[in-house]
């Protein structure tokens, strides 16, 4: 059985992975760049080793750095989190290679999923049904106009590997193809190191739903129901929500089989996720698979009450599962927001810094996962994500109003974040009402950036906290013991005595 694991990630999935260890009674080894020294998930692991500069490509992207850091340190397995090495089947290979166990699926059903062309083929063999689109790397322009041709506009360019929105372009007109086919493999190759990129026709306003599955190494797979994905921005998603407003059993039913009809086809072991295109007619066409956890699996965890980290040790012991389909029974309703160092009136950049203030929410059916603390800094090397705000209820309108509340509750300053951003989501009509789909951030674009927000300036309450932050540091030597009166006064104090001797 596995006594120590060797987290190959940083950030909040490297404590989340961490915690489900601890309760498991196993240790725990955390890897981390120069630029990651104080992280939150560097300080909560047993261990912690150094792999390499601030850079992934020289440190969290180098599988001999991770393995070396694995044996040096006696772990005698490897969890890949989500991103990262968590979808290379070189990763796995080496661990097998080197007699360590790989906390994820083999390396053959990560080539024939983690390959979209490749996971397109299969899924057409297995008779789940597929968007249309290419079969084949293209290589040039033109056979990429070719197959547009054919397909007919529009159509979605995709890299093979890889995901989160990287590497992917929308094409609507003919002039569009030649800089989105230069531009989505740069990228793709930048994101996974490797450009292959294929297309698919475009399904005007879908929903983008996903199947949570679990197989064994016995032959067993069940799918712990779906959730809803559709609110992204440049197809990353921002919020999700479990159950989806758009499911009805017959349909859960029907894609849950189509799901797990996809993993056996693969002999897949572990946890995965089968993404699905839903138009409002129902109609459903397999998307990708995802051969790792996802950033949103926690709130299959909290309708389902399941610890799907717990159940990815558990497979990897070569255990089998404990649950059987009938099992599976979805009580109340779950949404995330994922809360992001990002300057939202600023087209999104990414908004590095040190953190002056945190408060996070609490009360019933709050959870927080998140790595960061007062006084760290978030580095410029990664993703923004500084965490996620999950929430449960026992129906869909009691989790918004739950959401609502601890957006209210949650306070970072120093930095830009979200938040305000994320409050307005909830409030949105789209959003509240459930009717929503892939296109729903443009639909509601002015909306959601705004400047003013329920008859005040969002800033408002951030500069507030700022300033009784500021009051509170600058009190702290006029607060304490002394023995002469040459103290320094509040500046806060000292403005309101002015503004006082004014109104006189």
């Amino acid at each position: 059985m596995i006594k120590k694991i060797l987290i190959a990630n940083r950030g909040e999935i490297a404590i989340r992975v961490m915690r489900s260890c601890k309760e498991m009674g196993i240790k725990t080894v955390a890897v981390y760049s120069e630029a990651d020294r104080t992280s939150g998930h560097v300080l909560y692991a047993d261990e912690a080793c150094c792999i390499g500069p601030a850079s992934s490509k020289e440190s969290y992207l180098v599988i001999d750095n991770i393995i070396e850091a694995a044996k040096r340190f006696g772990a005698d397995a490897i969890h890949p989190g989500y991103g990262f090495l968590s979808e290379s089947s070189a990763f796995v290979r080496r661990c097998k290679a080197e007699g360590i166990i790989f906390v994820g699926p083999s390396a053959e059903a990560m080539i024939a999923m983690g390959d979209k062309i490749s996971a397109r083929e299969t899924m057409i063999a297995a008779g789940v049904p597929v968007v249309p689109g290419s079969q084949d790397n293209l290589k040039t322009i033109e056979q990429m106009k070719e197959m547009v041709k054919t397909i007919g506009l529009p159509v979605m360019l995709k890299a093979t590997a890889g995901g989160g929105g990287k590497g992917m372009r929308l094409i609507r007109q003919e002039s569009e193809i030649e800089d989105a086919f230069f531009s989505a493999k740069s990228e793709a190759a930048n994101s996974f190191g490797n450009d292959i990129v294929y297309i698919e026709k475009y399904i005007e306003s879908p929903h983008h739903i996903e199947f949570q599955i679990l197989g064994d190494n016995h032959g067993n797979v069940i799918h712990l129901c779906e959730r809803e994905c559709s609110v992204q921005r440049r197809h990353q998603k921002i919020v999700e929500e479990s159950p989806s407003p758009l499911m009805t059993p017959a349909l859960r039913a029907e894609m849950g089989e189509k799901a797990v009809m996809a993993a056996k086809a693969v002999n897949y072991s572990g946890a995965g996720t089968i993404e699905f295109l839903v138009d409002n007619d129902h109609n459903f066409y397999f998307l990708e698979m995802n051969t790792r956890l996802q950033v949103e699996h926690p709130i299959t965890e909290e309708v389902l009450s399941i610890d799907l980290v717990k159940e990815q040790i558990n497979i990897a012991n070569n255990l089998p599962l404990r649950l059987k389909q009938s099992d599976i029974v979805q009580i109340g309703h779950a949404i995330e927001c994922r809360i992001c160092a990002e300057d939202t009136e600023n087209n999104f950049m990414p908004s590095p810094g040190i953190i002056k203030q945190l408060t996070e929410p609490l009360g019933i059916g709050t959870r927080v996962d998140s790595y960061v603390y007062e006084g760290y800094e978030i580095p410029m090397h990664y993703d923004p994500m500084m965490g996620k705000l999950i929430v449960w209820a026992v129906n869909r309108e009691y989790a918004i109003e739950r959401m609502r509340r601890v957006l209210h509750e949650y306070k970072i300053t120093g930095i830009k974040s979200n938040i305000s951003y994320l409050r307005r989501i909830m409030d949105t009509p789209d959003f509240v009402s459930g009717k929503y789909d892939t296109h729903f951030i443009e639909k509601n674009s002015d909306f959601l950036l705004k400047t003013t927000y329920e008859g005040t300036k969002d800033e408002t309450e951030d500069i507030a906290i700022i300033a009784a932050y500021v009051d509170y540091i600058l009190n702290l030597e006029e607060n304490a013991p002394q023995d002469t009166d040459n103290r320094p006064i509040s500046r806060w104090r000292e403005f309101g005595k002015q503004k006082a001797m004014l109104r006189i």
